[in-house]
């Protein structure tokens, strides 16, 4: 058990530890599941109650599965899918029935809202960092435009930490596994100081990288190399948070908090899939076959082709992946008597950079950088109670959001015969108004109301020069584009997302609902473009997609559902059913054309929908099993290309058919000397494409969707845990785990360069079978 202070009530909870594992109060309840406590609508509320599809893990499950950040929540809800990005070991792509941001350049939003503490995190860049102290994440499915803003389209995601207790307290944990994975994780809580609580929480992890790099077989090209790279898909990765408490009055609080993120590691290894020009077995790049040469060189690439995971590559390029995160945020909370106001006022700061071997070979056909700046400023302000005797409950709220970002992009192809300087840049202004209404109709039917309004604007900067080599008769150097800020017209967006939603509680332990809802992703510029012409009336920098930003995706959203909890409280059971009608999809294609970048198309219209299952069922005191499944249709309405519908010939990205977990706690054996667990779970991903392309094309080495189709994967973890034993006067865990235990090994994620490339195509692989020990202590 633990305490936890929900809007200044305090909470004993506990977890009902499942893949829908939810934080609990501490009522005396061993005959049931509890009471499932979230703050999703920025009120404390039993998650049965609340009327829309949402999933809830407590501290007791994240830690039960080793879960610190992002990534390894994507098998916690139904409908939910979160990858990393291909190279990257710290940017995601989160899937939400079907939404998702496949491009991650900086210019471009997510589809999902990401929140820390109630600060907005606003791109996939840096967004898989550690927290070592969360009390609880809340997934909720489904647009959230009303109390979450413009790019909560297909849903959010709140990671809440624990706050400091004002008592004195502490925990240790050691973690020692596969390729010398290291971890040591902390938390001190110190005792309350007049006004002032602290705590200062953290964890350090290294890891051997997955990838062994050998010396270079290519005679000539940096056989220098392994010296410097040895390994690729390494971890080394610290963060830490600093939390101070001040109780200014009877009626205010004020919670500072300062997070620090940095990782220093070698990205995930490209491995090269295929590479096919028109069906010839031989690739563009082989001297044998159409010559494809710049400056009299070669680039053999097909004998290093292959589908199987390796374990030992060579490459030709310095990878690196970094990433360093700190946020400063204030949130101040004062009890009105009958409503409570909140200000949320946070700064991020983001520095970002990579260096990626894109040919998964030892020859030195294509190495790309980015190296990124951002930061952001948010200021919300929120209040919150009830009126008419306590029958309409209201949060108003309005939140202003200002970023800037910037990326250089350096890029090398073919030794050295390409070489592109491309950089894009943004700023972003966004203020916001939202309110949602909540009203009693009758003791057991209620109606909700919400909306928000937004506006922002949006400029864009962009430059591109071309180095081609000399020998083959291009000179260098030619500045593409030299777009400054205002060089180009701003783009402005307003939008109204409005929400509706009756709720109705057949009995005490049976609530349904229906709802409406409608999200926005913002629109903007496409930073990557290469897109550039003559100048134009209308276009006078010739830059064509930053004179004509894409517009703001749209989804409306119709959703039924039922919440049960049934068998004297040992099972509950929920099911949402929804369909989502999309508008304007922003869709990123990737064109291995010049400089690596995406075309960006408002060319889809499509409908998903989809039934999605939860279960938490506890047949006795000491078993605990829970689990979900998902289904998902998604189709293309509408989806134009150079004027055709092509609408049943495009893939519809990260959108598997079928999802499915299974979960299980078994508390073995109990006493004086401790406890006795095992943890195991299964989560199933049927096949899904990761990219809208054509899913027929006239030669192989086009960029066709079954190259980049993933196969699927069933993942199965198991834990063993030995807890609350006395050791040396404090309270001791000796932990074993194995993740993957079945060696899933096909690919997750994947580029295709298309024919302008010979069709090379890269693979990205989930990691093997791995297992550790640790041992913790609490304080």
């Amino acid at each position: 058990m633990h305490s936890v202070i929900f809007k200044g009530v305090l909470v004993t909870t506990a977890l009902a530890s499942a893949t829908t594992g939810y934080a609990q109060d501490g009522s005396d309840n061993s005959d049931g599941i509890g009471e499932i406590v979230v703050t999703a609508q920025k009120r404390a509320e039993n998650i049965q109650d609340v009327p829309i599809a949402i999933s809830a893990v407590g501290s007791e499950f994240l830690e039960s599965r080793g879960i610190t950040s992002i990534d390894g929540l994507g098998t916690v809800s139904p409908n939910v899918k979160i990858e990393r990005a291909p190279s990257s070991k710290t940017i995601t792509q989160i899937a939400i029935r079907g939404s998702v941001t496949i491009n991650p350049a900086i210019t471009w939003e997510p589809a999902v809202g990401l929140y820390l503490d109630g600060v907005y995190i606003a791109k996939a860049q840096g967004s898989i960092f550690d927290v070592a102290d969360l009390e609880r994440v809340e997934i909720l499915r489904g647009p959230q435009g009303t109390l979450y803003g413009r790019n909560a389209l297909a849903g959010a995601i709140n990671l809440i930490s624990k706050k400091p207790s004002g008592e004195a307290g502490g925990s240790l944990e050691l973690t020692y596994g596969s390729y010398d994975y290291r971890k040591i994780k902390g938390a001190i809580d110190l005792p309350q100081m007049g006004i002032f609580s602290a705590k200062v929480s953290g964890q350090y992890v290294k890891r051997d990288g997955l990838v062994d790099v050998v010396p270079n077989p290519v005679a000539g090209v940096l056989s220098a190399l392994p010296n410097v790279v040895n390994q690729t898909d390494t971890i080394d990765s610290g963060s830490f948070m600093v939390q101070l408490r001040a109780e200014l009055s009877d009626a205010i609080t004020a919670d500072y908090t300062y997070d620090y993120n940095k990782q220093k590691q070698r990205p995930p290894f490209a491995q090269l899939l295929r590479v096919n020009r028109n069906g010839d077995p031989r690739d563009i790049f082989d001297p044998g076959s159409p010559s494809f040469a710049f400056g009299g060189a070669f680039f053999p690439l097909h004998q290093y082709a292959s589908p199987d995971r390796q374990k030992v590559a060579s490459i030709d390029g310095a990878v690196y992946e970094r990433s360093r995160a700190y946020g400063h945020a204030l949130t101040l909370t004062a009890d009105l008597g009958g409503a409570t106001l909140k200000s949320i006022t946070a700064y991020r700061d983001l520095a970002w950079a990579d260096g990626l071997d894109l040919d998964g070979s030892p020859t030195p056909v294509a190495f790309t950088q980015r190296i990124t700046d951002y930061h952001a400023f948010s200021q919300e302000l929120q209040l919150a109670g009830t009126a008419f005797t306590d029958r309409l409950n209201y949060v108003l709220g309005a939140f202003y959001f200002k970023e800037k970002a910037e990326t250089l992009g350096p890029q090398v192809f073919f030794g050295g015969g390409a070489d592109f300087q491309s950089d894009y840049g943004s700023h972003t202004k966004a203020l916001a108004v939202y309110a949602q209404l909540d009203y009693d109709l009758t003791d057991a039917l209620k109606l909700s109301l919400g909306g928000r309004y937004t506006n922002e604007k949006k400029d864009i900067r962009r430059f591109l020069r071309v180095n081609f080599d000399a020998a083959n008769g291009i000179f260098a150097p030619l500045v593409v584009a030299n777009i400054p800020y205002g060089g180009v017209p701003d783009a402005k967006f307003n939008n109204f997302s409005p929400a509706a939603t009756l709720s109705y509680a057949a009995s005490e332990d049976i609530n349904l609902y229906a709802r409406f809802a409608r999200g926005f992703k913002s629109g903007g510029f496409n930073g990557e473009t290469n897109d550039f012409g003559a100048p134009t009336a209308t276009c006078p920098s010739g830059a064509l997609e930053l004179c004509d930003p894409y517009d703001p995706e749209k989804v409306d959203s119709y959703e039924l559902g039922i919440k049960t909890r049934l068998a004297d409280g040992r099972l509950i059971f929920n099911v949402a059913a929804f369909r989502d009608d999309h508008k304007d999809i922003q869709l990123s294609i990737f064109r291995a054309t010049g400089a690596a970048s995406s075309i960006v198309r408002n060319a889809a219209s499509a409908r998903i929908q989809g039934l999605e299952f939860e279960a938490i069922a506890k047949p006795v005191d000491s078993l605990t099993i829970n689990g979900s499944l998902a289904l998902l249709d998604a189709d293309y309405n509408r989806y134009i290309d150079a004027g055709v519908d092509v609408s049943d010939n495009r893939a519809f990205p990260h959108t598997p058919k079928v999802s499915a977990s299974l979960g299980v706690d078994w508390a073995v054996a109990e006493g004086d000397w401790g406890k006795f667990n095992l943890y195991g779970d299964i989560n199933h991903v049927s096949s899904y494409f990761t990219f809208p392309y054509p899913l027929r094309t006239p030669t192989p080495s086009d960029q066709n969707a079954f190259n980049t189709k993933s196969k699927g994967r069933t993942i199965i973890n198991l834990r063993a845990a030995l807890s609350e034993f006395n050791l040396g006067g404090v309270k001791t865990e000796i932990a074993a785990f194995v993740r993957n235990l079945t060696k899933e090994d096909d690919p997750s994620n994947f580029i295709d360069f298309g024919p302008g490339f010979g069709g090379l195509t890269l693979g990205y692989f989930p990691d093997p079978r791995t297992w550790g020990v640790s041992v913790g202590v609490r304080f």
